[in-house]
């Protein structure tokens, strides 16, 4: 019941009792002693209508004192709900470390929920709702997926953060920011980042920056410095020491040397190349089978028969089979057996 309401109804009963005391019942006055005091003397219709305002007073302070606890959980409520849309807002932006504080029971359980969940608004989500801060993050999040460049140093988001990378990459594709201005800030963006923008940095880069940012080196992108040596285009010429270097960063099996080997068989001198794989497998087991592919695809079955006579029995059983066919007089491609 409102206060105003119940103030207006109190009023009128009070007053319509005490004029029925006074006008029908009777007009006398009386005084009344209270824990040996006498009190004034008032009409016996006054001392009828005193406790129902002292009644009236007491219901409204009683009122008012629950109206304001129902306002300080209300509040309570209202805040936890800010903190909720906090916690979506967290959640949407892929933030890892997430503890929102809630008051009430109802949004704890629902708060436990959201920061320890992944959320993520799917395909293109409609961003016309009203709360602020929700529909500033659908339409962040629509314009970065829709190759966009925003701002978002009000998140304070980590550079390892899935919208940073792909903002940083809507930038990178824009020409906002250069491979180089990536490759040379290893604080700003992710490795992932780096790496990638590296495949198409060494497409053109001289070796000295190749060098410079092998950090961000990977089989990808050096499979593509491989195919630039005497090339026709982008030229890039490199020492084997140097390429040793390269190969030794990303520690290649057996499979990925042979691959190697078939990428610079359509650029490199044959003598660079056989010296080449063999100072790798001088160095390490895993580029021997690349060794003797080399050998074999470049004719050269004396060196390779002699590695295949000291080897073990179970050892390079695919070349072994190989060389068998050759001294049989059967010509096959080595890229058939590996």
């Amino acid at each position: 019941m409102h206060i105003k309401r119940y103030t207006i109804a109190a009023l009128i009963l009070i007053v319509l009792i005490g004029w029925y005391v006074y006008a029908f019942v009777t007009q006398e006055s009386t005084t009344i002693d209270f824990f040996g005091t006498a009190l004034p003397s008032f009409s016996i219709a006054v001392w009828v209508v005193i406790p129902m305002i002292v009644l009236y007073a007491a219901s409204v302070v009683h009122m008012l004192f629950y109206s304001f606890l129902g306002t300080l959980r209300r509040r309570k409520y209202d805040k936890d709900y800010e903190r909720i849309v906090d916690a979506i807002v967290d959640a949407y932006l892929g933030k890892q470390e997430r503890s929102n504080s809630f008051k009430t029971d109802r949004y704890k359980l629902l708060g436990s929920l959201v920061d320890n969940a992944t959320i993520f608004p799917i395909g293109e989500f409609d961003a016309n709702i009203e709360n602020k801060k929700l529909k500033d993050v659908l339409t962040l999040i629509n314009s970065i997926r829709n190759g966009e460049a925003v701002e978002l140093k009000k998140y304070s988001l980590k550079p390892s953060n899935v919208l940073v990378i792909q903002n940083e990459r809507n930038r990178y594709k824009k020409g906002d920011i250069s491979a180089e201005d990536i490759l040379s800030d290893k604080n700003r963006y992710d490795v992932s980042l780096r790496k990638e923008v590296y495949i198409d940095f060494v497409k053109y880069a001289p070796l000295y920056a190749i060098e410079k940012y092998k950090d961000a080196l990977s089989k990808e992108a050096l499979f593509e410095v491989l195919s630039r040596i005497n090339a026709d285009e982008h030229t890039l010429e490199i020492s084997n020491d140097s390429l040793i270097a390269l190969l030794h960063d990303l520690k290649l099996d057996s499979k990925e040397y042979i691959e190697a080997s078939k990428k610079l068989s359509k650029s490199m001198l044959p003598e660079q190349r056989i010296k080449l794989f063999e100072t790798l497998s001088n160095e390490g087991e895993a580029a021997t089978e690349a060794y003797l592919f080399t050998l074999f695809d470049l004719e050269m079955l004396s060196p390779a028969k002699e590695i295949l006579d000291i080897s073990q029995p179970n050892e390079y059983l695919t070349f072994k089979a190989y060389s068998a066919l050759r001294d049989c007089g059967k010509h096959f491609d080595i890229n058939l057996f590996v």
